[in-house]
Protein backbone atom coordinates (compact mmCIF):
# COMPACT_ATOMS: atom_id res chain seq x y z
CA UNK A 1 0.00 0.00 0.00
CA UNK A 2 2.81 2.53 0.88
CA UNK A 3 4.22 2.04 -2.77
CA UNK A 4 1.13 2.53 -4.03
CA UNK A 5 0.90 6.29 -2.78
CA UNK A 6 4.84 7.15 -2.85
CA UNK A 7 5.32 6.05 -6.85
CA UNK A 8 2.83 8.54 -8.13
CA UNK A 9 4.05 11.45 -5.55
CA UNK A 10 7.82 10.54 -6.49
CA UNK A 11 6.72 10.64 -10.40
CA UNK A 12 5.28 13.97 -9.54
CA UNK A 13 8.05 15.50 -7.56
CA UNK A 14 10.22 14.38 -10.34
CA UNK A 15 8.14 16.13 -12.84
CA UNK A 16 7.89 19.68 -10.34
CA UNK A 17 11.76 19.05 -10.22
CA UNK A 18 12.18 19.35 -13.92
CA UNK A 19 9.41 22.03 -14.37
CA UNK A 20 12.09 25.00 -14.48
CA UNK A 21 13.68 24.10 -17.52
CA UNK A 22 15.23 20.85 -19.52
CA UNK A 23 18.59 21.39 -17.57
CA UNK A 24 16.89 22.11 -13.86
CA UNK A 25 18.47 20.51 -11.80
CA UNK A 26 17.04 17.50 -10.31
CA UNK A 27 15.91 17.90 -6.37
CA UNK A 28 15.72 15.02 -3.95
CA UNK A 29 12.65 15.77 -1.54
CA UNK A 30 13.32 14.64 2.30
CA UNK A 31 13.25 15.95 5.98
CA UNK A 32 15.56 17.37 7.84
CA UNK A 33 15.83 17.80 11.71
CA UNK A 34 17.52 20.33 13.77
CA UNK A 35 18.81 19.43 17.64
CA UNK A 36 20.14 21.78 20.47
CA UNK A 37 23.00 20.44 22.50
CA UNK A 38 20.83 19.69 25.56
CA UNK A 39 18.41 17.46 23.41
CA UNK A 40 14.96 19.65 24.42
CA UNK A 41 14.37 21.97 21.62
CA UNK A 42 14.48 20.78 17.89
CA UNK A 43 12.76 21.19 14.93
CA UNK A 44 11.89 18.93 11.44
CA UNK A 45 11.94 20.91 8.40
CA UNK A 46 11.50 19.52 4.26
CA UNK A 47 12.66 21.36 1.10
CA UNK A 48 9.09 20.62 0.27
CA UNK A 49 8.12 24.40 0.34
CA UNK A 50 10.61 24.88 2.64
CA UNK A 51 8.42 23.60 5.22
CA UNK A 52 8.61 23.88 8.89
CA UNK A 53 7.32 20.60 9.86
CA UNK A 54 7.41 20.23 13.65
CA UNK A 55 8.76 22.33 16.62
CA UNK A 56 9.39 20.44 19.87
CA UNK A 57 9.74 22.12 23.50
CA UNK A 58 9.52 21.22 26.70
CA UNK A 59 6.63 23.01 29.15
CA UNK A 60 7.52 24.22 32.73
CA UNK A 61 7.39 20.70 34.06
CA UNK A 62 9.77 19.47 31.18
CA UNK A 63 7.50 17.75 29.51
CA UNK A 64 7.67 18.04 25.57
CA UNK A 65 5.23 18.76 22.80
CA UNK A 66 5.35 19.27 19.66
CA UNK A 67 3.35 22.80 18.97
CA UNK A 68 3.23 23.20 15.31
CA UNK A 69 0.44 21.64 12.72
CA UNK A 70 1.40 19.29 9.79
CA UNK A 71 1.89 16.05 8.22
CA UNK A 72 3.47 12.80 8.30
CA UNK A 73 4.37 12.11 4.80
CA UNK A 74 5.56 13.94 2.01
CA UNK A 75 2.32 12.64 0.30
CA UNK A 76 0.45 14.73 2.41
CA UNK A 77 2.41 17.82 1.97
CA UNK A 78 2.35 17.59 -2.14
CA UNK A 79 -1.57 17.28 -1.53
CA UNK A 80 -2.54 19.23 1.57
CA UNK A 81 -3.92 23.15 1.07
CA UNK A 82 -3.61 24.37 4.52
CA UNK A 83 -0.13 25.54 4.25
CA UNK A 84 0.99 23.68 7.68
CA UNK A 85 4.41 25.67 8.04
CA UNK A 86 5.37 26.17 4.74
CA UNK A 87 7.53 29.56 3.06
CA UNK A 88 4.34 30.98 1.36
CA UNK A 89 5.41 33.31 -1.77
CA UNK A 90 5.96 35.14 -4.28
CA UNK A 91 3.58 37.36 -2.59
CA UNK A 92 1.79 35.81 0.47
CA UNK A 93 -1.78 36.51 1.65
CA UNK A 94 -4.30 38.21 -1.55
CA UNK A 95 -3.49 40.32 -4.71
CA UNK A 96 -7.25 42.05 -5.43
CA UNK A 97 -8.79 40.83 -8.92
CA UNK A 98 -5.40 39.33 -9.82
CA UNK A 99 -3.73 41.93 -10.80
CA UNK A 100 -1.50 44.92 -10.57
CA UNK A 101 0.77 47.79 -12.14
CA UNK A 102 4.68 47.81 -11.67
CA UNK A 103 6.46 50.59 -14.01
CA UNK A 104 3.32 51.22 -16.00
CA UNK A 105 2.91 47.78 -17.19
CA UNK A 106 -0.28 45.39 -15.96
CA UNK A 107 0.33 42.21 -15.03
CA UNK A 108 -2.26 39.44 -14.29
CA UNK A 109 -2.12 36.04 -11.60
CA UNK A 110 -3.84 33.27 -11.25
CA UNK A 111 -7.19 33.74 -9.74
CA UNK A 112 -7.46 30.96 -6.68
CA UNK A 113 -9.35 32.88 -4.01
CA UNK A 114 -12.17 34.11 -5.87
CA UNK A 115 -11.16 37.03 -8.08
CA UNK A 116 -8.25 37.17 -5.79
CA UNK A 117 -4.68 36.14 -6.07
CA UNK A 118 -3.79 34.51 -2.99
CA UNK A 119 -0.46 32.91 -1.51
CA UNK A 120 1.24 33.21 -4.71
CA UNK A 121 -1.12 31.60 -7.08
CA UNK A 122 -1.81 28.26 -7.15
CA UNK A 123 1.19 26.88 -7.24
CA UNK A 124 3.19 29.27 -5.24
CA UNK A 125 6.11 28.82 -3.38
CA UNK A 126 4.67 26.45 -0.87
CA UNK A 127 4.24 24.18 -3.80
CA UNK A 128 7.93 23.40 -4.45
CA UNK A 129 11.09 21.53 -4.48
CA UNK A 130 13.99 23.51 -3.07
CA UNK A 131 17.48 22.91 -3.14
CA UNK A 132 19.48 22.10 0.45
CA UNK A 133 22.17 24.39 0.38
CA UNK A 134 23.40 24.16 3.57
CA UNK A 135 22.66 21.65 6.61
CA UNK A 136 24.82 22.03 10.02
CA UNK A 137 23.91 19.96 12.44
CA UNK A 138 27.12 20.76 15.12
CA UNK A 139 27.60 23.91 17.35
CA UNK A 140 25.52 25.78 19.31
CA UNK A 141 23.81 27.15 16.77
CA UNK A 142 22.45 24.57 14.16
CA UNK A 143 20.79 25.58 11.03
CA UNK A 144 19.85 24.85 7.36
CA UNK A 145 19.34 26.82 4.37
CA UNK A 146 17.20 26.03 1.56
CA UNK A 147 17.35 27.80 -2.40
CA UNK A 148 14.95 28.72 -4.69
CA UNK A 149 15.09 30.14 -8.34
CA UNK A 150 11.60 31.55 -9.17
CA UNK A 151 11.31 32.45 -12.88
CA UNK A 152 10.20 35.58 -14.92
CA UNK A 153 6.91 34.81 -15.31
CA UNK A 154 6.13 32.06 -13.15
CA UNK A 155 1.79 32.34 -11.70
CA UNK A 156 2.37 35.36 -13.66
CA UNK A 157 4.86 37.34 -11.70
CA UNK A 158 7.64 39.69 -13.44
CA UNK A 159 11.26 38.76 -13.12
CA UNK A 160 13.54 35.92 -11.97
CA UNK A 161 14.20 35.81 -8.65
CA UNK A 162 16.64 34.16 -6.40
CA UNK A 163 15.36 33.37 -2.80
CA UNK A 164 16.81 31.60 0.28
CA UNK A 165 15.39 30.62 3.49
CA UNK A 166 17.28 29.55 6.72
CA UNK A 167 16.21 27.93 9.76
CA UNK A 168 18.09 28.26 12.76
CA UNK A 169 18.37 26.98 16.48
CA UNK A 170 20.00 28.87 19.30
CA UNK A 171 19.82 28.75 23.11
CA UNK A 172 17.88 29.16 25.61
CA UNK A 173 14.97 28.19 22.77
CA UNK A 174 14.85 30.34 20.17
CA UNK A 175 14.26 29.64 16.56
CA UNK A 176 15.30 32.15 13.81
CA UNK A 177 13.64 32.32 10.07
CA UNK A 178 15.55 34.14 7.92
CA UNK A 179 14.13 34.88 4.38
CA UNK A 180 15.86 36.63 1.87
CA UNK A 181 15.30 37.58 -1.88
CA UNK A 182 17.14 39.42 -4.86
CA UNK A 183 15.56 40.31 -8.16
CA UNK A 184 18.00 40.00 -10.61
CA UNK A 185 15.74 40.76 -14.02
CA UNK A 186 12.67 43.10 -13.61
CA UNK A 187 11.20 45.11 -10.11
CA UNK A 188 8.79 42.48 -8.52
CA UNK A 189 6.57 42.63 -5.45
CA UNK A 190 7.42 40.33 -2.91
CA UNK A 191 6.27 38.91 0.29
CA UNK A 192 7.49 36.05 1.97
CA UNK A 193 6.32 34.48 5.01
CA UNK A 194 6.19 31.50 7.30
CA UNK A 195 2.76 29.98 7.69
CA UNK A 196 3.05 28.18 10.59
CA UNK A 197 -0.12 26.98 12.76
CA UNK A 198 0.53 27.33 16.41
CA UNK A 199 -0.61 25.67 19.37
CA UNK A 200 1.22 25.94 22.28
CA UNK A 201 -0.51 23.01 24.40
CA UNK A 202 0.79 20.94 21.46
CA UNK A 203 -0.35 19.95 17.95
CA UNK A 204 -3.69 18.57 18.29
CA UNK A 205 -4.99 19.14 21.58
CA UNK A 206 -8.34 21.39 20.85
CA UNK A 207 -8.62 24.94 20.04
CA UNK A 208 -6.86 28.16 21.42
CA UNK A 209 -9.85 30.21 22.45
CA UNK A 210 -7.92 30.57 25.82
CA UNK A 211 -4.29 31.02 24.61
CA UNK A 212 -3.58 34.40 26.34
CA UNK A 213 -2.44 37.26 23.09
CA UNK A 214 -0.57 39.91 23.11
CA UNK A 215 -0.31 41.77 19.46
CA UNK A 216 2.21 44.92 19.97
CA UNK A 217 0.16 46.82 17.58
CA UNK A 218 -1.78 50.17 17.58
CA UNK A 219 -3.28 49.74 14.30
CA UNK A 220 -4.90 47.88 11.51
CA UNK A 221 -5.51 47.65 7.97
CA UNK A 222 -9.86 46.97 7.85
CA UNK A 223 -10.92 44.90 4.63
CA UNK A 224 -13.83 44.89 2.38
CA UNK A 225 -15.76 42.04 1.81
CA UNK A 226 -13.45 40.18 -0.37
CA UNK A 227 -10.72 40.08 2.42
CA UNK A 228 -8.80 42.91 0.25
CA UNK A 229 -7.69 45.82 2.61
CA UNK A 230 -9.47 49.25 1.96
CA UNK A 231 -6.49 51.39 2.06
CA UNK A 232 -7.08 52.42 5.90
CA UNK A 233 -4.96 52.22 8.88
CA UNK A 234 -7.58 52.15 11.50
CA UNK A 235 -6.64 52.35 15.20
CA UNK A 236 -7.53 49.55 17.56
CA UNK A 237 -8.76 51.15 20.18
CA UNK A 238 -12.82 50.33 21.18
CA UNK A 239 -12.32 47.26 18.67
CA UNK A 240 -12.35 43.17 18.90
CA UNK A 241 -8.86 43.71 17.54
CA UNK A 242 -7.09 45.38 20.15
CA UNK A 243 -4.42 42.93 21.83
CA UNK A 244 -2.24 45.51 23.10
CA UNK A 245 -2.99 43.94 26.31
CA UNK A 246 -2.41 39.93 27.00
CA UNK A 247 -6.42 38.96 25.81
CA UNK A 248 -7.45 35.24 25.47
CA UNK A 249 -7.88 34.58 21.60
CA UNK A 250 -11.59 33.72 21.95
CA UNK A 251 -13.00 36.71 23.99
CA UNK A 252 -13.70 39.12 21.58
CA UNK A 253 -14.02 37.06 18.21
CA UNK A 254 -17.02 35.94 16.78
CA UNK A 255 -17.18 31.53 16.49
CA UNK A 256 -19.25 30.66 13.64
CA UNK A 257 -18.77 26.65 13.19
CA UNK A 258 -18.09 25.53 10.28
CA UNK A 259 -16.09 28.22 9.26
CA UNK A 260 -16.47 31.97 8.61
CA UNK A 261 -15.93 33.45 12.23
CA UNK A 262 -12.85 33.98 13.86
CA UNK A 263 -9.72 36.44 12.82
CA UNK A 264 -7.88 36.95 9.39
CA UNK A 265 -6.31 40.51 9.27
CA UNK A 266 -3.25 41.93 9.10
CA UNK A 267 -2.01 44.30 12.08
CA UNK A 268 -0.04 47.87 11.41
CA UNK A 269 3.01 46.61 13.81
CA UNK A 270 4.09 49.62 16.42
CA UNK A 271 7.96 50.67 16.34
CA UNK A 272 10.10 51.13 13.13
CA UNK A 273 10.19 49.47 10.54
CA UNK A 274 12.75 47.43 9.25
CA UNK A 275 14.31 47.00 12.85
CA UNK A 276 13.71 43.45 14.31
CA UNK A 277 11.47 44.77 17.19
CA UNK A 278 8.53 42.33 19.13
CA UNK A 279 5.68 41.50 17.45
CA UNK A 280 3.38 39.50 19.94
CA UNK A 281 3.09 37.26 22.66
CA UNK A 282 1.60 34.25 23.25
CA UNK A 283 0.64 32.03 26.26
CA UNK A 284 -1.12 28.94 27.10
CA UNK A 285 -1.94 28.99 30.62
CA UNK A 286 -2.58 25.16 30.58
CA UNK A 287 1.14 24.05 29.61
CA UNK A 288 3.02 27.34 30.80
CA UNK A 289 4.38 27.29 27.18
CA UNK A 290 4.83 30.58 25.50
CA UNK A 291 6.53 32.37 22.68
CA UNK A 292 7.48 35.64 21.93
CA UNK A 293 7.27 36.49 17.91
CA UNK A 294 10.08 39.25 16.51
CA UNK A 295 10.05 40.28 13.38
CA UNK A 296 11.64 43.46 11.07
CA UNK A 297 8.32 43.51 8.78
CA UNK A 298 5.74 46.42 9.00
CA UNK A 299 2.28 43.97 9.24
CA UNK A 300 1.28 40.65 11.17
CA UNK A 301 -1.16 38.72 10.33
CA UNK A 302 -3.64 36.92 12.84
CA UNK A 303 -5.47 33.76 11.24
CA UNK A 304 -7.26 31.57 14.09
CA UNK A 305 -7.63 28.45 11.81
CA UNK A 306 -11.16 29.71 10.88
CA UNK A 307 -11.40 26.96 7.92
CA UNK A 308 -9.59 24.22 9.81
CA UNK A 309 -12.33 21.54 9.92
CA UNK A 310 -11.28 18.08 10.96
CA UNK A 311 -7.96 17.34 9.00
CA UNK A 312 -6.05 14.39 9.59
CA UNK A 313 -2.19 15.64 11.18
CA UNK A 314 0.74 14.03 12.59
CA UNK A 315 0.23 10.86 14.79
CA UNK A 316 -3.30 10.24 14.02
CA UNK A 317 -4.30 13.52 15.50
CA UNK A 318 -7.23 15.75 13.67
CA UNK A 319 -7.32 19.28 13.66
CA UNK A 320 -10.41 21.27 14.08
CA UNK A 321 -11.27 24.97 13.82
CA UNK A 322 -9.82 27.36 16.11
CA UNK A 323 -7.01 24.43 16.67
CA UNK A 324 -4.20 27.24 16.16
CA UNK A 325 -3.48 30.72 15.37
CA UNK A 326 -1.16 31.63 12.53
CA UNK A 327 1.07 34.85 13.30
CA UNK A 328 2.25 35.79 10.08
CA UNK A 329 4.99 38.83 9.81
CA UNK A 330 4.04 40.52 6.36
CA UNK A 331 3.83 42.98 4.10
CA UNK A 332 0.89 44.62 4.28
CA UNK A 333 -1.64 42.81 2.04
CA UNK A 334 -1.84 43.89 -1.67
CA UNK A 335 0.39 46.79 -0.87
CA UNK A 336 1.34 46.53 -4.43
CA UNK A 337 -1.83 48.22 -5.10
CA UNK A 338 -2.05 50.80 -2.39
CA UNK A 339 0.90 53.13 -2.92
CA UNK A 340 0.24 54.25 0.70
CA UNK A 341 1.29 51.07 1.96
CA UNK A 342 4.84 50.72 2.95
CA UNK A 343 6.26 49.38 -0.93
CA UNK A 344 6.76 45.59 -1.09
CA UNK A 345 8.72 46.17 -4.26
CA UNK A 346 11.73 44.59 -4.73
CA UNK A 347 14.61 45.84 -7.99
CA UNK A 348 17.48 44.27 -9.58
CA UNK A 349 20.32 46.22 -8.56
CA UNK A 350 18.47 47.23 -5.06
CA UNK A 351 19.19 46.05 -1.20
CA UNK A 352 17.14 43.02 -1.75
CA UNK A 353 13.94 41.98 0.08
CA UNK A 354 14.89 41.11 4.24
CA UNK A 355 12.73 39.21 6.50
CA UNK A 356 13.80 38.30 9.58
CA UNK A 357 11.97 36.88 12.77
CA UNK A 358 12.71 35.53 15.91
CA UNK A 359 10.59 33.00 17.65
CA UNK A 360 11.41 32.61 21.42
CA UNK A 361 10.02 29.87 23.41
CA UNK A 362 9.90 30.19 26.84
CA UNK A 363 7.78 28.43 29.97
Amino acid sequence: MARAVLLPVALLLLCLALAGGADAERKPVGFYELKNKKGDFSIKVTNWGATLVSVLVPDCKGNMADVILGYDTLAEYVNGTASFGATVGRVANRIANSRFVLDGKPYRLFRNDGNNSIHGGHRGFSKVIWTVKEHVLDGDSPYITFFYHSFDGEQGFPGDLDLYVTYQLSSPYDLSIRMNATATTKATPVNLVNHGYWNLAGHGSGDVLRHELQILASRYTPLDATKIPTGQVAPVAGTIYDFLKPTPVGEHMEVVSGGGGGYDINFAVDGQQDALRQVARVEDPKSGRGMEVWANQPGVQLYTSNWLINEKGKGGKVYGQYGALCLETQAYPDAVNHPEFPSSIVRPGGQGYKHDMTIKFYY
